[in-house]
């Protein structure tokens, strides 16, 4: 299978260079370019690409300002020459950040990364490793979650919520028991009938007077009920 990609850049000799460089990667297919967000707008509707190899930097318009305006479900692989932009960038769920000139070692990682998120994406059911990557789609944005990267899972009813260490949240239409069944054992431990939480997160566990205890989760604030009968699941390692 090949990835379908748009080239949004303004300088024609960047766009030449990343093609020639893709070239050596069969798994990618470039289908169109753009010089300008106008264009690569209207180039992701009638292209429907699955990655967007975007520069940030452009007459007009930004890369951020194309991601404001674009419809369609495509990850999006940031190829700049400025490194000041790397945190927004992930803030609007950039796969990857690449800077200019991109090495080769570089553009297979981001290659590799992107492989393996619609791996996951593909396979829904199939059991997930802390390095594998979660399609996660809201109201008004789409990315790829790393598995190691949860926090914790709320059941909703026969959805549940996902929490991850950047502050966001995403709905997702599968319940807690089906979490269990695919998250990586020996990471993630059900502490509730309606939580599992990521233990390389967990910071303490406190006894409160009901029997019950309250998980606290690292550099998040929180603090998760977990029950008297699931709590030798985690105890002994934080005794």
């Amino acid at each position: 299978m090949a990835y379908r990609a748009l080239l949004v850049d303004d300088e024609r000799l960047a766009r030449r260079q990343l093609r020639g460089l893709l070239a050596s990667f069969p798994e990618v297919e470039v289908v169109g370019e753009a010089a300008a967000v106008p264009e690569a707008l209207a180039a992701v509707q009638e292209l429907q690409p699955e990655v967007v190899f975007l520069d940030i930097q452009m007459p007009g318009f930004s890369g951020f300002d194309f991601l404001a305006s674009a419809r369609g479900r495509f990850s999006t692989i940031f190829v700049t020459a400025h490194d000041r932009f790397a945190l927004r960038a992930f803030e609007v769920n950039g796969l990857d950040y690449l800077l200019k000139p991109v090495e080769p070692a570089q553009l297979a990682r981001a290659v590799n990364r992107l492989a393996a998120a619609n791996v996951v994406a593909e396979n829904p059911s199939s059991p997930l490793g802390a390095s594998d990557y979660l399609f996660v789609s809201g109201a008004v944005s789409s990315r790829f979650v790393r598995v190691a990267q949860i926090l914790y899972v709320l059941a909703a009813g026969p959805y549940s919520e996902i929490f991850v260490d950047d502050g966001s949240r995403w709905m997702m239409s599968r319940s807690i028991t089906e979490w269990q069944a695919r998250l990586p054992r020996s990471q993630f431990v059900r502490i509730h009938r309606s939580t599992i939480v990521n233990l390389n997160f967990v910071e303490r566990v406190e006894p409160l007077p009901n029997y019950s205890y309250a998980v606290g989760l690292r550099g998040s604030g929180v603090q998760l009920m977990m029950s008297r009968r699931r709590a030798s699941l985690i105890k002994e390692r934080f005794s």
